[in-house]
C-alpha cells in the first residue's frame, strides 16, 4: 500500500523568503510587490531572480527602470508583506498606507525600505518570459545591512535576530532555531 499521493505537478518547494520588492520609474513614482519567487541564482558574480506576472503595476516599472530592491521581511513587517502582495499599486500608494519609509539606494535609483533588515540592489541583466510569470535575471550591485544586526565582536550579519518571515503554501511563518 503506497503511503504517499500523487499530484498534479506543482510549485512545492517550501519556504520561499517572503520579500518585498521596492521599484520606481522615471516619473518618481514608487512602488511595493511582495513576491515569493525570489532567489539566489549565482554567488560569483552575486546574482538574483524574482518571478513577476506581466500585469502587476511594479512589472512595467522593472522592465523600464531595469532596477529593483529586494528587501528582507521580518515578522514585524508580516501584516504590511501581505497588504503589499494582494492590493495594486495603481490604487494605493503602499508606502504611505503601510507607514514604510523609502530610503534611498547606494547604487540604484528604486527605493529601499528603511524597515527591512537587509535590502539587496539589483540591476536586471535579463528577462525570461516562462509563462504566468516572466523571470527577472539581476546582478546584485549593492546591499544595505541594518547596523542593529551587525555583530560588533565577530562582524557578521545576524539575521535570525531579525526575526525573518518566510512564505509557505499559502501562509506566513517566522523562523526558529532547530534543536540537534
Amino acid at each position: 500500500m503506497e503511503k504517499k499521493q500523487s499530484w498534479k505537478p506543482g510549485n512545492m518547494l517550501y519556504p520561499v523568503p517572503a520579500v518585498m520588492v521596492s521599484c520606481g520609474d522615471k516619473e518618481g513614482n514608487k512602488n511595493i510587490i511582495t513576491i515569493a519567487w525570489a532567489g539566489t541564482i549565482c554567488s560569483d558574480p552575486a546574482m538574483v531572480s524574482i518571478s513577476v506576472r506581466p500585469e502587476r503595476h511594479s512589472y512595467k516599472m522593472i522592465r523600464e527602470s531595469g532596477e529593483f530592491v529586494i528587501n528582507l521581511t521580518t515578522k514585524s513587517m508580516a501584516f504590511a508583506t501581505d497588504w503589499c502582495g494582494v492590493r495594486s499599486g495603481k490604487d494605493y500608494n503602499k508606502f504611505e498606507e503601510m507607514k514604510l519609509t523609502p530610503g534611498k539606494a547606494k547604487i540604484v535609483s528604486a527605493p529601499i525600505i528603511e524597515e527591512s533588515p537587509l535590502c539587496i540592489e539589483c540591476r536586471v541583466k535579463e528577462i525570461i518570459s516562462l509563462g504566468s510569470h516572466d523571470m527577472f535575471i539581476a546582478d546584485v550591485v549593492n546591499v544595505k545591512a541594518d547596523d542593529k544586526y551587525l555583530n560588533a565582536e565577530t562582524g557578521k550579519f545576524e539575521l535570525s535576530e531579525a526575526n525573518p518571515l518566510v512564505y509557505v503554501h499559502g501562509g506566513y511563518f517566522e523562523l526558529g532555531p532547530v534543536s540537534y
